[in-house]
């Protein structure tokens, strides 16, 4: 079975094909956050606190992004630019996938049949074209799609930026929102950094050599189609 094939049989069973026209909102550890998206135009909005209570709304949408502190918009260097649109942009694609998966920049391909404790899994390696890829294009991903349903169990991925590591993600706690698969991850690292090889982590969960890092949870989640005009 082809790469695309699988991808998108993936994105259909998974309902976020819906999210392309959509409002949604999610809280994820401290701040809450807002998706808006209309035939190719969207706004991420990301809502937090300061240590002293002050309001901070980060928003990202086609023109780039823009910090408030107090409803009142601060001047932000590049750099830091750079880094609160990196964080939005991966909050969200991470809580939508695998919509995002026939981007124009994504790159497929089949590493064949998976198994993961007794289940045969579509494994697809995921790269980007450096045009139009965006910052991280470099980073490397790794999906396992279930070869019964093509739900989306397992993730990985190798990225480079601040010092560079690899992450291996198990879903759990899926649930169906207004049509849309949403599910929540135990977010894995190696036990001993530099000990794997990345494009073999499946091996490595199962042998034990893993160890969770984080929790990665999606609260209060709601969404809504936009009517099409």
């Amino acid at each position: 079975m082809a790469q695309q094939e699988i991808v998108t049989m993936a994105i259909e069973v998974s309902g976020t094909a819906k999210l392309k026209n959509a409002e949604a909102s999610f809280t994820f550890r401290d701040n809450s956050y807002k998706y808006k998206r209309n035939k190719g135009r969207f706004e991420y909005t990301r809502i937090g606190k300061k240590i002293d209570g002050t309001k901070i709304r980060d928003v990202y949408t086609n023109e780039g992004l823009f910090r408030y502190v107090d409803d009142t918009m601060v001047a932000l260097t590049e750099k830091r630019k750079k880094a609160f649109t990196n964080s939005v942009n991966s909050v969200i694609y991470f809580a939508f996938l695998p919509l995002w998966l026939k981007d124009p920049a994504v790159i497929l391909e089949n590493k064949g049949i998976s198994k993961i404790k007794g289940k045969e899994y579509h494994k697809i390696r995921v790269t980007f074209k450096q045009e139009s890829g965006g910052d991280d294009f470099e980073d490397v991903f790794l999906y396992w799609f279930d070869v019964h349903d093509y739900r989306m169990d397992y993730l990985a991925y190798k990225y480079f930026t601040d010092k560079g590591g690899i992450r291996f993600r198990e879903a759990y706690n899926q649930r169906t929102v207004n049509g849309v698969t949403i599910q929540d991850y135990r977010n894995l690292q190696p036990k001993i950094k530099g000990s794997i090889d990345f494009e073999h982590i499946d091996k490595a969960f199962e042998n034990d050599k893993l160890e969770e890092l984080s929790i990665i949870g999606l609260k209060k989640v709601k969404i809504a189609s936009i009517p099409k005009t």
